[in-house]
Parts: structure tokens; C-alpha cells; sequence
């Protein structure tokens, strides 16, 4: 059983910075590419970014390229999204989720993850 817990989330001023944490229990996170999204309310679940397996390779969704970072620390089964310069328009339910399918690409739909957490929020004052 895999499982996925977000934390990290909270309330903060525009210009603001975030760190989100997601750790992954079970064995599979290091073959497991992992991947950012976040809804806001009244609108689809959308791709923030991701990063390979090993780590080496992130994705990013123009909407937040240059102002985050994804690593991941396959030490700790634990995956990052480092938010800088925040807006308002960036407040929305954040949710981590693992690819288990040994893909070698980073999927941007949701549809390839298999596994999700429950989701933290964020919420950008302006």
C-alpha cells in the first residue's frame, strides 16, 4: 500500500514563500516519478510540475516556471515543491502524487498518477 501525506501548506502574503513536503510510505518511491497539482476552487485539477525517479530531470508548468522547485530525497521517501514570489492567483489545494509505472517521462495530466495525497492548502493573501 502506498501512501502520500502533504503537509506544509498555510496561509501567506503575496511575495511569500512556501515549502510543501510530501512523504511517501511504501517501497516504490524511488521508481516512482512524482508529480505537483493544484485546485482552486471551481476549476480542474491542474499540473504544477514534476520530477523523474532519480531527480535528476523536473517539469514545470509555465503558469509557475521560475518561481518553484521541485526536489525530492529519496532518503527520507519525501518530495518537495519549494514556492517562491507567491500570488494570489497561486491559493488552491496542493496535492503530491506518485507514477508507479516506471515511466521514464514526467506525466503533466493526472490521469498516469496512481497514488494521491489528501491535499494542504495554500492561500495567498494580496
Amino acid at each position: 500500500q502506498v501512501e502520500l501525506v502533504e503537509s506544509g501548506g498555510g496561509l501567506v502574503q503575496a511575495g511569500g514563500s512556501l515549502r510543501l513536503s510530501c512523504v511517501v510510505s511504501g517501497r516504490t518511491f524511488s521508481r516512482s516519478a512524482m508529480g505537483w497539482f493544484r485546485q482552486a476552487p471551481g476549476k480542474e485539477r491542474a499540473f504544477v510540475g514534476g520530477i523523474s525517479r532519480s531527480g535528476s530531470s523536473t517539469y514545470y508548468a509555465d503558469s509557475v516556471k521560475g518561481r518553484v522547485t521541485i526536489s525530492r530525497d529519496n532518503a527520507k521517501n519525501t518530495v518537495y515543491l519549494q514556492m517562491n514570489s507567491l500570488k494570489p492567483e497561486d491559493t488552491a489545494v496542493y496535492y503530491c502524487a506518485a507514477d508507479t509505472t516506471n515511466r521514464l517521462t514526467i506525466a503533466t495530466m493526472a490521469a498516469p498518477y496512481d497514488y494521491w495525497g489528501q491535499g494542504t492548502q495554500v492561500t495567498v493573501s494580496s
